[in-house]
């Protein structure tokens, strides 16, 4: 009986002190920043301007889309966005003025046509990994930040300003988009 109740304190001990400070990834640990864009009006560079109706969606490497979270049809002056990490640029599409025309069949999403005019900017840069904890793993750090403006017939972005090169936290704005 005595050696059942070692036994026990024994695996108690070994469960209570397996796990190391690092196996739980804190919360308020260090993540992979998202790219803060914040909209101006380019008659009156200094101002912040809200855009109507603003979409935004990125682009995989087979030019499919892929939604964000965290953007949605609102008017707003500033978005965050990722930025991908398995290649060093990101497609991001911002639809102004967006609507969704459903072809008069509300229950079948696949006719749906997208209204709205569509800008297209790449985002270059040179991803870095940062190791943060065994728990947490790495982080992606983004340096060298360019942007490249698609120019189309109707463009309603007149143009872009990196003013954060580096995207390595979401404290500031990292670039300025005119319109």
């Amino acid at each position: 009986m005595k050696n059942k109740h070692l036994i026990y304190i024994y695996f108690l001990t070994l469960i209570l002190f397996a796990c190391e400070k690092d196996d739980i990834c804190a919360e308020g640990s260090a993540v992979t920043p998202l790219l803060i864009l914040t909209f101006y009006d380019e008659t009156n560079p200094t101002e912040k301007k809200t855009v109507d109706n603003l979409y935004v969606v990125g682009y995989n490497s087979d030019n499919q889309i892929v939604t964000f979270a965290s953007t949605g049809e609102e008017t707003r002056d500033s978005i965050l966005v990722p930025l991908r990490t398995d290649v060093n640029i990101t497609k991001i599409g911002f639809h102004r003025d967006y609507e969704i025309d459903d072809n008069d069949t509300p229950d079948d999403t696949s006719d749906d046509i997208i209204l709205g005019n569509e800008d297209l900017i790449d985002f270059g840069y040179t991803r870095s990994d940062v190791y943060v904890s065994r728990a947490c793993g790495f982080i992606a750090n983004y340096l060298d930040l360019v942007s490249n403006l698609e120019e189309d017939s109707d463009n309603w972005i007149l143009n872009t300003e990196i003013i954060k090169e580096n995207v390595e936290n979401e404290l500031e704005a990292h670039v300025k988009i005119y319109h």
